[in-house]
């Protein structure tokens, strides 16, 4: 199975409403080699000043990046590029968030998702693996967290290696 730890910046809460501005993504494997970056042009008139502000764009800016089905196709041939086997798993720090967009997006635009219907959440699954609900894996994080989508998912899949490595966490490369 492939892993690929996904980080997405919005400029509100949910998709449809508002707009996924970025996302990245990363290969879990010990090189994390493998990234994507994806910018998209808003496709609602909505918008939170206080949610775009956390990616660093402007509204403006953001009017001039990508389309949004020619991202996500070229996000899903990717994810047939990295995954050669089986179906792709998607990871992310707070998949109630990131997954809630990519999974739209997905659907909206190009009728299916290459992920399925199925996302690991790195928090909860650090919890388990540490017994402690209260537990947090971003002491883990090689990369400094910066909402640049791309440093934050390859800082989220090093925790999950290092969660391998200190806790014998099964993880398998494909």
């Amino acid at each position: 199975m492939t892993y690929i730890m996904v980080d997405i910046e919005a400029d509100g809460p949910i998709p449809g409403d508002y707009s996924m501005v970025c996302f990245g993504a990363v290969v879990v494997e010990p090189a994390l080699g493998q990234t994507f970056y994806g910018r998209l042009k808003p496709i609602s008139d909505r918008w939170l000043p206080e949610a775009l502000q956390v990616s660093g764009f402007s509204r403006n800016e953001t009017l001039e990046f990508d389309d949004p089905q020619t991202v996500m196709q070229q996000f899903a041939d990717w994810i047939v590029q990295v995954n050669e086997v089986h179906r792709p798993m998607f990871v992310s720090d707070n998949n109630g968030f990131d997954w809630q967009f990519i999974n739209w997006y997905f659907h909206h635009f190009l009728g299916q998702n290459p992920f399925g219907h199925s996302s690991h959440n790195l928090g909860s699954l650090y919890k388990g693996v540490v017994k402690d609900m209260f537990a947090t894996f971003k002491y883990l994080r090689r990369t400094r967290h910066t909402h640049n989508p791309v440093d934050d998912a390859r800082g989220n899949a090093e925790a999950l290696l290092q969660i391998q490595a200190k806790h014998g966490f099964k993880i398998n490369f494909t």
